[in-house]
Parts: C-alpha cells; sequence; structure tokens
C-alpha cells in the first residue's frame, strides 16, 4: 500500500504577518517558512502507519519553487521514503492544486492521499475536497483516528455535534485535524539520512494539467485596531448594549 502525502511550505505559525505596502498580498521576504502544521499531521500518520505494517511506501509531494525541498527534506527526515517537487513559480489557487495533484495520482497509484485539512496562509480548506471530486474517490475530512482494515479505512472525524465514524473504501481521500497526532521531532541522524533520500523534480508543465487562475485578489489589507473593551454594571446594560450599540441582538 502505498500512501501520497501533500505538503505545503507556508510562513512558520509563530511569525507575525505583515502585508505588502501596496497591498497586493503578504509580504514573504525574509521570512520564516515552514511545512503547514495540519500537513505535518499528516506526514505523522502516514509514517505510523508505515510503522504499523499498513503501508510500505509513504511519499511526500509539494508544489511551488525550489525553497520547497527544504520542506520535503524535513518530511523525509520524519520517515517519508521519497518526495516529489512539481516545480513551478506561480502561485497556485486550490483547484489548480487539486488538478496538479490528480496528475500525480494518476501517475504514483496510491492507495490512499493523506492531507491536512486546510493550510494556515490561506485557510481555503478546498483541496482536499476537490481532489476527491476530480478523482470520484470517497473522502473522510477532519480526521481525528485512522483505522485501515483490508481495503477500507475506519475514519472518526470532529463535527460540531461531537464526533462521526465514517467507512469508506480505498483508495480515498482523507484530510487531518489536529487531534489525529502530535507530530515527532526530526533528529540529528535522520535529517542526515534525508539528504540521501531521493526527491524528483518535475517541472509544472509535464503534468499538462490546467492551472489557471480563478479568482482575483483586489487587495489585501490588515485587520484593523482591535477596540478597547468596557466594563458594564448590570445585566440590564449589558443587553441595552448588546442591542443599541453592536446591533448583535
Amino acid at each position: 500500500m502505498k500512501i501520497l502525502v501533500p505538503i505545503k511550505r507556508v510562513v512558520d505559525f509563530t511569525v507575525k504577518v505583515r502585508v505588502k505596502p501596496d497591498g497586493s498580498g503578504v509580504e514573504l521576504d525574509n521570512v520564516k517558512m515552514s511545512m503547514n502544521p495540519f500537513d505535518e499531521i499528516a506526514v505523522e500518520e502516514a509514517i505510523r502507519l508505515k510503522e504499523k505494517g499498513v503501508c510500505t511506501e509513504a511519499v511526500a509531494i509539494s508544489i511551488g519553487s525550489a525553497a520547497c525541498q527544504e520542506t520535503l527534506r524535513t518530511a523525509l527526515a520524519m520517515g517519508a521514503d521519497r518526495a516529489i517537487l512539481v516545480e513551478t513559480d506561480t502561485d497556485l489557487q486550490p483547484l489548480a492544486v487539486a488538478k496538479v495533484l490528480k496528475a500525480l495520482v494518476l501517475k504514483e497509484q496510491p492507495h490512499i492521499v493523506i492531507l491536512g485539512k486546510q493550510a494556515i496562509d490561506d485557510d481555503c480548506n478546498q483541496t482536499g475536497q476537490l481532489l476527491a471530486a476530480l478523482l470520484d474517490w470517497p473522502q473522510a475530512t477532519f480526521a481525528s483516528k485512522i483505522e485501515i482494515s483490508g481495503s477500507n479505512a475506519t475514519v472518526t472525524r470532529e463535527i460540531d455535534g461531537g464526533l462521526e465514524t465514517l467507512e469508506i473504501a480505498l483508495p480515498a481521500i482523507i484530510t487531518t485535524d489536529l487531534r489525529l497526532n502530535e507530530p515527532r521531532y526530526t533528529t540529528l541522524p535522520n535529517i542526515m539520512k534525508a539528504k540521501k533520500k531521493p526527491l524528483d523534480i518535475i517541472p509544472i508543465a509535464d503534468l499538462q494539467a490546467d492551472v489557471a487562475a480563478r479568482l482575483t485578489t483586489l487587495k489585501v489589507e490588515a485587520p484593523g485596531p482591535r477596540k478597547a473593551g468596557i466594563k458594564v454594571q448590570t445585566v440590564e446594560e449589558l443587553v441595552s448594549r448588546l442591542r443599541d450599540e453592536a446591533k448583535v441582538i
């Protein structure tokens, strides 16, 4: 059994994001970048399934510039067997990413694709669902527990009302939630070993996927400063302010 794990290089979650002066996007120059935290969980789950003997190969995939090789090496140091970089300098939207991943899935023929449920830069939460639709595969999103038995997967997922358990046939798409696992730290010996693991680079044009943008960003603005809170003396005053000033009731 083979598992593909798409990962994304994003601004590190500890960094305070700054908007470019011209409002065209987020400032990325000289900013610390790292693997998307939800994708880290996906890599960890693939490695755990491999350690259990469920799968024989875990392949990390990234789409982006040559700098993404560093992120892929992190996945290899965690325990992925090999990596694939689809090289492009274009910032792809979720549908384009899903189309590129579809081309790779058809080429690699995996049994499971495990993705983070969303990326922390755009928070779109679309790629996994779009990929499942393009492939016409079963999907289970927001997974907090994954169990593989033969040609089926049992996935516990978090919903507003609590937990929901799905049984889906493989091949399938699974997206990970925060409670699925805690990613391991990469050790120095594994970092050194990762340098010798195979990392294939494929120009995006070779996959012949339609990556044209469907959305146009008009302007990016930083959120305004937060207003100071106020104290109220009575419940009646609270209700009055919520109704007359905040207009929320």
